[in-house]
C-alpha cells in the first residue's frame, strides 16, 4: 500500500471540487457502430477527477473491492501526474485492471463505498482505473514479470475467462508450466464471447492472451473438457494439477410453448453471432442471425441489456426488454439500463411470457405475454410475480432472445468420478478452491454461480496460491 500518513490533505476543499465529465459517444452516433461507448480521458481531466479523492484513512473503497486494490494510492499517483505508477499500483492486486475498470459494477463496490459519494457524485474510480491501465498498455505494453526457473510441474487450466486467465498468470509467474483449454475456438471465455464490443473492445483480451503467451502459457481451443478429454485423461497426460474455471455458461430456459421455434435464441447464441466474426465461432454458429425489424428480449440482468443493445446495433427498428418484475428489482447495472434507454430500447415491466407463436414460414412471429402483480418474496428475496387473469396480450417479434440467467453445465462432474457438486448444481470447493478430488481445484462462476468478473478473479487468486502450495508439497513428498 502507498504510504499516505504524512500527507496534508484539505479534505473539505476536495469535497468542493466538481466532478469531471467523462466523455461518451452520443447515443445517435453509437447505435450505428460497435465501438466502446466511453471515450478516452485526457490527462488533465483524469488528474482533476483523481484529486476529488479525499485520501480518507479508512479507505472503505479498498474494503469494498473484492481484490482490495489500493485505490487511494493509485489515485494519488495519478493526481501527481504519475500515470504509469498509478497503473502499477492497480496491477499489484489486479491482473485485469483495464477490464475491471470497464466491467465492474463500481456503483455497488468501490464507488458505492466512496466517502465522497455521501455528499456528491463518487469519484469515478472505474474510469480512472481503465484510463491508467490503458495508458500503460498503449505506451509500454503489458508488463512482463521476471519468471523463475521452471519447476517441472504442469497445470491444466480449464476455461480462459477471468478465473482461468488469472490462474494461468499466477502459476506461470511461479515457474509452473500452464496449458489452458477452452471450449470456444479462441481464448478469452466470457471476456471474448460474452462481452459486447461497445462495453469492452476485444483487443484488450487479445493483448492479455499475448502477454500470457510470452510468459510461456499455452492455449488449446475447441476442447471441451469432460467431452473431448476427461479430467482423468489430463492427469494421464502428465498434468500435476487441474484448475476448473469454465464458468456458468449454460443458459436457463423459460420452458414455455414455442421456445424451440426458429428465431428464438438463447442469449449467448444471439450475442456471439452478432458480436463476433464467423471464423471465431464454431461451425454451427456461423450463420448470421436474421434480426428482422422487431426484437423482444426477455430478462432483466446485464446480459439482457447486452442483447437489446446489440439488437439495436444489428439494425432492429423496435427493440423491447420484457421483465417480470419492476425496474427496482432488476439485478443488472443501472448504467446499462440508462444506455439502453438512450439508444431507444423500450421496457415493459411486470410482464411474463406465456408462449411464442409461429408465422406461416414456421419462424416466430409474435410473443404472447401475461401481466403479473408482485406478491410475497420468493427464495431470492424479491417479490414473486403472480399472474393477472385475463391480462394476456401479444407483441409482434421477428426475433426473440431469452436472457434469464445462467447455470453451471453438469458435464464435468458427471464425467469425473469423485468430483462433488454443491446443492445448487455448482462445483463443491472450499475457500481455497480445493474440490473433493485431490489435485483438482475450482473457482469462479462454476463455484459461485453466475457472478462478477472481479469476484472470479479474487477467488482464482486464492486457488492459484493453493495450487502452488499443493505442487510444492508434492515435490517434498507431502501429498
Amino acid at each position: 500500500m502507498t504510504d499516505r500518513t504524512a500527507l496534508q490533505i484539505d479534505r473539505k476543499a476536495r469535497l468542493k471540487l466538481p466532478p469531471q465529465r467523462i466523455p461518451k459517444q452520443d447515443p445517435k452516433e453509437r447505435v450505428h457502430n460497435w465501438d466502446e461507448v466511453y471515450q478516452g480521458l485526457d490527462l488533465e481531466t483524469a488528474r482533476l477527477e483523481a484529486t476529488r479523492c479525499i485520501q480518507c484513512p479508512a479507505a472503505p473503497c479498498i474494503t469494498a473491492c473484492p481484490i482490495h486494490n489500493d485505490i487511494p494510492g493509485a489515485l494519488l499517483k495519478l493526481e501527481q501526474g504519475d500515470v504509469i505508477g498509478a497503473a502499477e499500483v492497480f496491477r499489484e492486486t489486479s491482473a485485469l485492471p483495464e477490464m475491471c475498470g470497464r466491467l465492474c459494477p463500481q456503483e455497488s463496490l468501490c464507488e458505492g463505498s466512496c466517502v465522497v459519494g455521501k455528499v456528491a457524485i463518487p469519484v469515478r474510480i472505474g474510469r480512472l482505473e481503465a484510463y491508467v491501465a490503458d495508458q500503460q498498455r498503449e505506451t509500454q505494453g503489458l508488463p512482463l514479470p521476471e519468471l523463475p526457473p521452471f519447476t517441472g510441474r504442469r497445470v491444466a487450466v480449464v476455461g480462459s475467462g477471468p478465473a482461468g486467465l488469472v490462474v494461468a498468470e499466477e502459476l506461470a509467474g511461479r515457474g509452473h508450466g500452464v496449458k489452458v483449454f477452452e471450449a470456444w475456438p479462441e481464448p478469452g471465455g466470457i471476456l471474448r464471447y460474452g462481452i459486447p464490443n461497445f462495453k469492452m473492445a476485444k483487443r484488450l483480451v487479445e493483448e492479455k492472451v499475448e502477454q500470457l503467451h510470452q510468459m510461456g502459457v499455452q492455449f488449446a481451443g475447441n476442447v471441451r473438457i469432460g467431452y473431448d478429454v476427461t479430467i482423468d485423461e489430463l492427469f494421464a497426460q502428465g498434468f500435476d494439477a487441474v484448475f476448473l474455471g469454465h464458468g456458468a455458461g449454460q443458459g436457463l430456459h423459460l420452458s414455455v410453448p414455442g421456445e424451440e421455434l426458429p428465431g428464438v435464441h438463447m442469449a449467448t447464441d444471439f450475442l456471439v453471432r452478432t458480436n463476433l466474426p464467423p471464423d471465431e465461432l464454431p461451425p454451427h454458429m456461423r450463420e448470421p442471425v436474421k434480426i428482422g425489424r422487431r426484437v423482444v428480449v426477455i430478462g432483466g440482468g446485464d446480459t439482457s441489456m447486452d442483447c437489446v443493445r446489440s439488437a439495436v446495433r444489428a439494425g432492429a427498428d423496435q427493440v423491447y426488454c420484457v421483465y417480470r418484475r419492476t425496474e427496482a428489482e432488476m439485478r443488472g447495472r443501472e448504467e446499462e439500463r440508462t444506455h439502453a434507454k438512450e439508444e431507444g430500447v423500450r421496457f415493459i415491466f411486470e410482464t411474463a411470457p406465456v408462449r411464442f407463436i409461429a408465422g406461416k414460414d414456421g419462424r416466430v412471429r409474435a410473443a404472447r405475454f401475461q401481466k403479473v402483480q408482485l406478491g410475497e418474496p420468493d427464495e431470492s428475496g424479491r417479490p414473486k410475480p403472480v399472474p393477472v387473469i385475463g391480462s394476456e396480450f401479444e407483441l409482434a417479434a421477428d426475433t426473440v432472445v431469452v436472457a434469464i440467467g445462467y447455470q453451471v453445465e453438469r458435464l464435468l462432474y458427471q464425467t469425473t468420478p469423485g468430483l462433488d457438486a454443491a446443492d445448487r448444481g455448482t462445483l463443491a470447493a472450499d475457500d481455497y478452491g480445493r474440490t473433493s478430488r485431490e489435485g483438482v481445484f475450482a473457482a469462479g462462476d462454476n463455484v459461485r454461480g453466475a457472478d462478477l468478473v472481479v469476484t472470479a478473479m479474487a477467488d482464482a487468486k486464492k486457488a492459484a496460491a493453493a495450487i502452488d502450495e499443493y505442487l510444492r508439497r508434492k515435490d517434498l513428498g507431502e501429498t
